[in-house]
């Protein structure tokens, strides 16, 4: 039986990470759909479902001949880094470092990008936003299965996991499908301080049981990790924050 304080979290993370990936992969769709019309950007995206979809099919009985503590211990650290680098990276935008995530800007960004490559091939331009559209969906979904694998595996979490990334993936298509437009009011960087927080936690987590370590608490010990990067996270943001400038009167 699943133990809700493990799962929530499994759940939570997925639904959150694949959020993100979901709301970008949705953006470059669109774009590709604005300029050439939803025919090729469905069928991009269909094609770029049933490529992953062949990959699961393919590749997911695998996990299965691979040693238990051997898995744990090589997602744990991939997912560590993976979080990581996404809880780095939201915390310095929250300090104002780096520039916010704004889809507004990358849908205007790949609109520009296609358009003049669909200028430069006119007759083949259906072609090229249906290439565009799948290039989305199968790289931002290689990263939502992933994401999946790694909170997933080792404990039975893999439903769970699935269900929150399915979720996200669906809500997106659903509030996509009725605006029509970028879902730039997402809170993206919010969404990413959460998900570093919440990956970072099962990458130690993981790793941990992988070396066999006996945490204390069991799986109440994942919470404690998400205080500690939680904590971690704001600190860091305090600490590089830069000053507002006064205006002067």
């Amino acid at each position: 039986m699943l133990i809700w304080s493990t799962a929530a979290p499994a759940i939570g993370a997925a639904f959150a990470a694949s959020l993100v990936e979901a709301v970008e992969a949705f953006t470059i769709v669109l774009a590709a759909a604005t300029l050439r019309g939803w025919r090729p950007a469905a069928l991009g995206t269909s094609a770029g479902i049933g490529a992953l979809t062949a990959s699961l099919v393919i590749f997911g009985p695998l996990l299965d001949t691979v040693p238990i503590q051997i898995l744990q211990l090589t997602i744990g650290v991939l997912l560590l880094l993976f979080g990581l680098g996404w809880l780095r990276k939201a915390s310095l935008r929250a300090a104002g470092i780096i520039p916010l995530h704004d889809e507004e800007a990358i849908f205007a960004a790949y609109s520009a990008d296609a358009c003049e490559a669909m200028s430069a091939h006119r007759a083949s331009g259906d072609w090229l936003a249906a290439t565009m559209a799948f290039k989305a969906v199968v790289l931002e979904g290689l990263e939502v299965i992933f994401i999946v694998i790694a909170v997933g595996a080792g404990k039975g979490l893999m439903l769970p996991a699935s269900l929150g990334a399915l979720a996200a993936c669906t809500l997106v298509l659903v509030v996509g499908a009725l605006v029509h437009r970028p879902l730039s009011r997402v809170p993206e960087n919010t969404l990413k301080f959460g998900v570093g927080v919440m990956l970072s936690a099962f990458g130690v987590y993981w790793s941990g049981e992988g070396l066999g370590i006996d945490w204390p608490g069991q799986d109440a010990a994942l919470l404690i990790f998400v205080v500690l990067f939680l904590g971690a996270g704001l600190a860091g943001a305090a600490m590089v924050r830069r000053p507002i400038p006064e205006v002067a009167t």
